[in-house]
């Protein structure tokens, strides 16, 4: 018990240069709710699952909340004893061995960073849609991936509070705007049942593994509040409140957009799956025609909210990384005057308009760099919570506190997250989604090569 008590005060002390104890609780969990970013969602992931589920939209998402939710009490568990600003790669290094660890690590970098990329792409989709609905004409779309990073690099290295409280903000606007639609459109056209999704009519249940595996996607990045452990108030307590409450609360959501969003298509007799806006063709289902351009626009401001939040969360990893000697020792100090890891975040913010730029200059549309990118995320995450749950077993026990409980939920999850990779992997998806295991694998052996090389020079600090 005492060696339990002792490694968690060890864990509160900040790395050195962040303030501690400068986010509400409410700055905590805006962080998860926005690298989540809830209104991309209906506006652009849920048409992408209807492609592939159709009426079993909703049963996707279903399941994939109750996935999430067996990830999100794993994380908890953790985050119950030990908070810092290394995220799920802490959790890993602490009872994993150091090689495995590292791959950790650089899968979690990569996750946040792909899909701050993959955000990106979706603000460069939504920032000519509303361009043109207002001015008729569009901008280069690699000077918008430009503005949308930059501008998140530049808030990330400032001021992580500002970064909290402006993501919370733009997330509760966007979200708010889209519940009032789907409550308008239900008051509008009557409470009916949708007999087609209800009874799953042309559902089969291979589509409806394909739905869950992209479905996953939308809720990547529940867990980045863990990357506030040392910034964050009473982290031990907050931390895993706002881990659950985020998995908890986007997922009602999302099963509620996906239901409503396909009764109300189906209502106005178009496809969901070929809808560009389907937010607007709603609003003007619902007679608020004047709110379609406003979730527009709230579509665009979450991404660069989800981009925001990415940066955020990278950065503290890739400092966590610098501390335990893997990457540059450079990246694991903060900026003497903000207090955020400077040298980390401008690292991240270069990492993550990198790709997003080269697509946007080769003609790669916006909704392409989304989906391409988000999809190479996907891997980061699920390598990093499947890592995470084999560690927390491992962790409990050695500080006396494993049960069957734990055992039995660890388990429960892992195998969950072999059954979604599984489902990224066959049937085989068609170019370039077949390119990108390959992709992931050359990056995280690269990254292991990387990791044998540095612990040959010295060996990495351990985590306190």
């Amino acid at each position: 018990m005492e060696q339990t008590v002792a490694e968690s005060e060890a864990s509160l002390a900040p790395a050195p240069g962040l303030r501690a104890n400068i986010l509400s609780p409410m700055e905590t969990l805006a962080q998860s709710i926005s690298t989540i970013a809830p209104t991309t969602t209906p506006t652009m992931t849920i048409p992408l699952v209807f492609v592939l589920a159709g009426n079993g939209t909703w049963l996707a998402y279903l399941f994939a909340t109750a996935a999430i939710l067996l990830i999100a009490l794993c994380v908890s568990r953790f985050a119950r004893y030990t908070s810092c600003s290394g995220s799920l790669y802490t959790y890993a290094t602490s009872s994993l061995p150091p090689a495995i660890s590292g791959i950790a690590g650089w899968a979690l970098l990569l996750a946040y960073i792909t899909t701050g990329a993959s955000v990106a792409g979706g603000f460069i989709n939504y920032a000519n849609v509303f361009l043109l609905s207002i001015t008729g004409k569009s901008a280069p779309t690699f000077l918008l991936a430009l503005l949308c990073v930059g501008v998140s690099t530049f808030i990330a290295y400032r001021d992580v509070q500002v970064s909290a409280r402006l993501m919370l903000w733009i997330e509760a606007i966007s979200v708010a705007l889209i519940a009032i639609v789907l409550a308008l459109l239900l008051w509008h056209n009557g409470l009916h049942i949708d007999h087609a999704q209800l009874h799953l009519e042309g559902v089969t249940p291979s589509a409806v593994r394909l739905g869950v595996v992209l479905a996953l996607f939308s809720f990547v990045g529940f867990e980045s509040a863990t990357t506030l452990g040392a910034e964050a108030s009473n982290p031990l307590l907050t931390i895993p409140r706002a881990v659950i409450q985020s998995a908890v609360f986007t997922g009602l959501f999302f099963i509620l957009c996906a239901y409503l969003e396909t009764l109300g298509m189906h209502t106005a007799h178009q496809n969901l799956g070929e809808s560009t806006a389907p937010m607007r063709v709603l609003a003007n289902l619902a007679g608020v025609t004047p709110l379609g351009p406003f979730i527009d626009f709230g579509a665009l401001v979450s991404m660069f909210a989800c981009t925001l939040a990415c940066i955020t969360a990278a950065a503290r990893v890739l400092m966590r990384m610098g501390h335990n000697g893997i990457v540059h020792q450079r990246l694991g100090l903060a900026h003497p005057k903000n207090a955020t890891p400077g040298a980390a975040v401008l690292v991240s913010g270069t990492l993550t308009a990198l790709p997003v730029t080269f697509l946007a200059l080769r003609g790669i549309a916006g909704t392409d760099i989304y989906g391409w990118m988000g999809s190479l995320a996907v891997y980061g995450f699920l390598t990093t919570y499947g890592l995470a749950a084999i560690a927390l077993p491992l962790y409990l026990k050695r500080n006396h506190r494993l049960t069957s409980t734990s055992l039995i939920l660890s388990t429960a999850t892992a195998l969950a997250i072999m059954l979604a990779l599984a489902g990224t992997l066959y049937p085989v998806p068609e170019r370039p989604y077949n390119w990108l295991p390959y992709v992931y694998l050359a990056y995280i052996l690269g990254g292991t090569a990387w990791f044998a090389l540095t612990t040959r020079r010295s060996p990495p600090q351990s985590n306190s």
